[in-house]
This record gives structure tokens, C-alpha cells and sequence, in this order.
């Protein structure tokens, strides 16, 4: 029987080892951006609040817009080059964006292009790299290969919170920006260096680019266990987005003493996403969607918890938790759907399932302000944890949801008891 430390001996393989690096340096270098790019742009001369959200709403349109087509084109081409061709657009992206803040060029067309080119590019990577495991990945280590690729990226979003922030406190937001650059090109070359073998993935018939989208569609909505959880989770995702977004950080302000509080609480949840990859190399439930949906439940939690005015320790108790969940959901859900999918259209599946998720986010964020001045802050947060919960409930309605269970063998092949009743 091998344990869970002969199971992480996955790390000692070559390709997944650089796909692993990879992965960890364009997080860390997307971890990067977000503090650069916004100080980078308020501290231009006569740039506002309005300033930065065109370009930032320059980068995150092309990222739902393209999302579908970067399905397509991660099912039709090797998916090592589609994911070498979207690290170096973005790190283009970052480039341009760094040069014009170190020239003073910055005209708002310029720097919206480049942001939209960095949006571009993370629409055609993450379906690429969905799909991409798989064929890296031997089948029975799916999961642990899924926990570890979370561990190198969640640690990343927390390194790189800190180290971001100290660059452009140091050195301004354009070398912090062009740093990020930096990073994704450093990605592009360890994704070059794969070397996936020709025939691991079967050749595609060529079909225009509707028909892919109308097969895909058909692969997605076959899966009810699929469609159900990303409808339940683009609620869960706009109730996050107005709770993280504005009505978390408004109550911080309120009567939590301000920012120090909102950044004890986003490190709570920061580490509990690295705890949950602990979580999710040893969990091997056998019906993997039933966990994954009742983990939807207590990132709940924190909402109630901000909405009754309880004392901080708590709230940043319930982020931690809130992290722990999201983590091992994430790991659960992406090793079902690269175990359940078939490999030539699992980008195009997991593309649906990221817009389908992410649509109502939006939402969230522009409702939460009115919800706040005219309900009140604590009663639209916890209006947010009742969505949630609801959402959730209703999606173990699902016999899919329920039923759906794991092959048994992965379970043997990775020394894990087998004898779980979920």
C-alpha cells in the first residue's frame, strides 16, 4: 500500500515538476500584478478611481469574452504550446504596461490595450491548463498532482501579496509590473521544456469554431452533476464578490478599525487555503461532488459572522475555514471533471464551467453598494450567507450531485481506505 508520501513522490517527475514551477511562478507573477497595476496607475499624474476601472475593466472583459473561444483552442492544439503562446502574451502584457508607466507614455487607450491583452491571454491559458494535467498526470495521482499545483499557487497569492507590495512601495509600480513580466516569461520557457509526446492526445477533426462550442455545450450539459454545481456556484460567486469585494471591506471601516482588520481577514483565509491542500492530499471520498457541494456550506460562514458584529478572532477563525473549503472544492471538483470528461474536449467544458461560474460576479459588486445603503451592511452580508446556503441546498437536490462516484481503483492505487460512506 503506498502512502501519502510515496504518492508525493509525484513531485520527482520531471514534467511534472516544471509544470508544477511553471504553474508556481505565473501565480506568483499574477499575485504581483493586481497591487502594481492599481498603485502603478492612481500614482499617474491625474489619474482617478474612474482611470483605473476602465483599465481594469479592460482586463477582465476580454477574460469572460474569450474564455469560450480559449476552450476551443486548447481542444484543437497541443495544449504545452497554447499555454507557452498565453504565458508570453501575458507576459507582453505586464511588459507594456511596466514601460509605459517607467517612460510616462500613458495615454488611457495604451494602457487599457495592454491590460485587454493580459485578459486575452488568461482566457486561453486556464482551459489549457484544465486540460493539460491529464496528460502530464498518471490517472491514479490526479489528485495529489491537482493538491500540489493548488499548494504552489496559493502559497504564490500570499508570497506574492507581500513581495508586491513591498516593490511598488520600494520601487514603484512600473518595475513591480515589469518584475510580473519577468515571471511569465520564465513560466513560458519551463512549459517549453515539457516536451509532451505527440500522441498522447488523439489528432481533432477540424470543425469551424461554432460547431467545437455546440460539441462542447452537448459534453457540459450531458454532465448534470456538472451544470447544476456551476449554477449553484455562480451564486455562491456573486454573493462572495459583493461579501470579499465591497460589504467585508465597508464593515472593516465601519466597526472593525479598518484596513489592518480586512487584511487580518484575507490572511486567514490566505492560509487556509494552504492548510486545505494538507486536507486534500488526504481525502479520497468516494463520492466526490456530494463533499464538494456540502463544503459550500460553511464558507458561509464568514458573512454570518461579520453580519452579527462578532469579535475579529472569529471572523478571521471563519476565513481560515472559508480558505480550507474553497481549496479542497477546487482540488475535488478539477479531478472529477479530468477524470469524468474526455480529454478532447475538456478545455471546452472547463471553459463553460469557468464563464458559467464567474457570470453573476459582476453583479454582486455593482448590487452590493445599493443593498448596503438601503438594507444596511450586516443585513446584506448576511444576505449573502443565505444565498449561499440556499444555493447549496438546492443543489444536493441533484441525484448527480449525490451519486456520483469516484472509480474505485485510484482510490487502492493510492494506499487511501476505500471504505468511506461519502
Amino acid at each position: 500500500m503506498r502512502s501519502q508520501l510515496g504518492d508525493l513522490g509525484l513531485v520527482r517527475d520531471r514534467r511534472f515538476a516544471l509544470l508544477l514551477s511553471a504553474r508556481t511562478i505565473s501565480m506568483l507573477g499574477s499575485a504581483f500584478a493586481p497591487v502594481a497595476l492599481a498603485f502603478g496607475v492612481l500614482n499617474l499624474p491625474g489619474a482617478t478611481a474612474s482611470t483605473l476601472s476602465v483599465v481594469l475593466a479592460a482586463q477582465s472583459l476580454p477574460l469572460i469574452a474569450f474564455m469560450l473561444l480559449g476552450g476551443v483552442i486548447a481542444d484543437r492544439m497541443p495544449r504545452q504550446r497554447v499555454m507557452m503562446a498565453g504565458e508570453l502574451v501575458m507576459a507582453t502584457g505586464y511588459a507594456a504596461l511596466a514601460v509605459m508607466l517607467l517612460t510616462g507614455w500613458t495615454p488611457l487607450p495604451a494602457l487599457a490595450a495592454a491590460a485587454a491583452l493580459t485578459g486575452v491571454a488568461g482566457a486561453v491559458t486556464y482551459p489549457a491548463l484544465t486540460g493539460i494535467i491529464p496528460e502530464v498526470v498518471p490517472a491514479d495521482r490526479l489528485q495529489t498532482g491537482n493538491a500540489l499545483l493548488g499548494l504552489g499557487a496559493n502559497s504564490s497569492r500570499v508570497a506574492g501579496a507581500v513581495l508586491g507590495g513591498a516593490t511598488v512601495v520600494l520601487f514603484g509600480g512600473g518595475w513591480a509590473l515589469a518584475v510580473s513580466g519577468a515571471m511569465f516569461a520564465v513560466a513560458a520557457a519551463l512549459i517549453a521544456d515539457l516536451r509532451l509526446k505527440p500522441g498522447e492526445r488523439a489528432p481533432q477533426e477540424s470543425h469551424s469554431v461554432i460547431a467545437d462550442l455546440r460539441e462542447g455545450w452537448r459534453e457540459f450539459r450531458s454532465r448534470q452533476w456538472i451544470w447544476v454545481v456551476v449554477a449553484q456556484f455562480s451564486v455562491l460567486v456573486m454573493a462572495a464578490q459583493a461579501g470579499h469585494g465591497v460589504l467585508g471591506p465597508l464593515m472593516a471601516k465601519e466597526s472593525l478599525g479598518g484596513p489592518a482588520a480586512w487584511s487580518a481577514f484575507l490572511t486567514g483565509e490566505a492560509v487556509g487555503t494552504i492548510a486545505g491542500v494538507l486536507v486534500s492530499l488526504r481525502l479520497r471520498p468516494r463520492r466526490p461532488i456530494l463533499v464538494a457541494v456540502l463544503l459550500c456550506l460553511p464558507p458561509a460562514l464568514p458573512y454570518v459572522v461579520l453580519g452579527v458584529g462578532a469579535p475579529l478572532w472569529a471572523i478571521v477563525g471563519s476565513a481560515f475555514v472559508l480558505g480550507v473549503c474553497f481549496d479542497v472544492f477546487g482540488v475535488l471538483w478539477q479531478t472529477t471533471m479530468q477524470r469524468e470528461v474526455p480529454p478532447e474536449s475538456l478545455s471546452r467544458v472547463s471553459s463553460y464551467d469557468v464563464l458559467g461560474s464567474l457570470m453573476f460576479g459582476p453583479a454582486g459588486l455593482l448590487l452590493a453598494g445599493p443593498a448596503a445603503t438601503f438594507i444596511g451592511t450586516r443585513e446584506s452580508l448576511l444576505g449573502c450567507a443565505a444565498m449561499i446556503v440556499i444555493s447549496t441546498l438546492a443543489a444536493l437536490l441533484s441525484p448527480g450531485v449525490r451519486n456520483l462516484r469516484a472509480p474505485r481503483p485510484e482510490a487502492s492505487a493510492a494506499g487511501q481506505p476505500d471504505a468511506s460512506p461519502l
